[in-house]
Protein backbone atom coordinates (compact mmCIF):
# COMPACT_ATOMS: atom_id res chain seq x y z
CA UNK A 1 0.00 0.00 0.00
CA UNK A 2 2.83 2.46 1.13
CA UNK A 3 4.57 1.85 -2.77
CA UNK A 4 1.33 2.66 -4.45
CA UNK A 5 1.23 5.83 -2.51
CA UNK A 6 4.94 6.61 -3.35
CA UNK A 7 4.68 5.48 -7.04
CA UNK A 8 1.15 7.65 -7.13
CA UNK A 9 3.37 10.79 -5.37
CA UNK A 10 6.19 10.67 -7.20
CA UNK A 11 3.78 10.37 -11.03
CA UNK A 12 2.07 13.37 -9.63
CA UNK A 13 4.68 15.28 -8.36
CA UNK A 14 6.49 14.70 -12.18
CA UNK A 15 3.40 15.72 -13.67
CA UNK A 16 3.52 19.04 -12.02
CA UNK A 17 7.12 19.50 -12.45
CA UNK A 18 6.28 19.20 -16.37
CA UNK A 19 3.17 21.07 -16.34
CA UNK A 20 5.25 24.05 -14.68
CA UNK A 21 8.36 23.69 -17.09
CA UNK A 22 6.16 24.60 -19.89
CA UNK A 23 4.52 27.91 -18.45
CA UNK A 24 5.89 30.90 -20.06
CA UNK A 25 5.93 34.27 -18.09
CA UNK A 26 5.57 37.29 -19.12
CA UNK A 27 7.05 40.60 -17.76
CA UNK A 28 4.30 42.69 -15.90
CA UNK A 29 2.86 45.01 -19.04
CA UNK A 30 2.73 48.81 -18.15
CA UNK A 31 -1.00 50.54 -18.03
CA UNK A 32 -2.93 51.05 -21.47
CA UNK A 33 -2.41 54.64 -22.00
CA UNK A 34 -5.72 56.97 -22.59
CA UNK A 35 -6.88 56.27 -26.30
CA UNK A 36 -6.25 59.37 -28.86
CA UNK A 37 -8.64 61.82 -29.92
CA UNK A 38 -9.25 61.07 -33.28
CA UNK A 39 -11.04 63.39 -36.57
CA UNK A 40 -13.51 61.02 -37.61
CA UNK A 41 -13.14 61.95 -41.20
CA UNK A 42 -16.24 61.21 -44.09
CA UNK A 43 -17.16 57.54 -44.94
CA UNK A 44 -16.09 56.73 -48.36
CA UNK A 45 -19.53 55.68 -49.09
CA UNK A 46 -22.71 54.78 -47.63
CA UNK A 47 -22.70 51.39 -45.75
CA UNK A 48 -19.14 52.31 -44.72
CA UNK A 49 -19.08 52.16 -40.11
CA UNK A 50 -16.02 53.95 -38.09
CA UNK A 51 -13.86 50.92 -36.70
CA UNK A 52 -12.58 53.14 -33.39
CA UNK A 53 -8.39 53.01 -33.08
CA UNK A 54 -7.25 50.98 -30.28
CA UNK A 55 -3.40 50.27 -29.11
CA UNK A 56 -2.45 46.73 -29.15
CA UNK A 57 0.78 45.11 -27.26
CA UNK A 58 4.06 44.58 -29.61
CA UNK A 59 6.02 42.75 -27.94
CA UNK A 60 7.12 45.89 -25.33
CA UNK A 61 5.38 48.88 -26.02
CA UNK A 62 1.94 49.57 -26.61
CA UNK A 63 1.26 50.52 -29.94
CA UNK A 64 -1.53 52.83 -31.49
CA UNK A 65 -3.51 51.06 -34.51
CA UNK A 66 -5.29 53.97 -35.54
CA UNK A 67 -9.00 54.05 -36.95
CA UNK A 68 -10.44 53.39 -40.09
CA UNK A 69 -14.10 52.93 -42.13
CA UNK A 70 -15.04 49.46 -42.81
CA UNK A 71 -17.13 48.53 -45.62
Amino acid sequence: MKIRSNVRAASLAALCAALLSACVVEPARPPQPEPLVEVVPAAPAPGYHWVKGHYRWEGNHWAWVPGHWRG
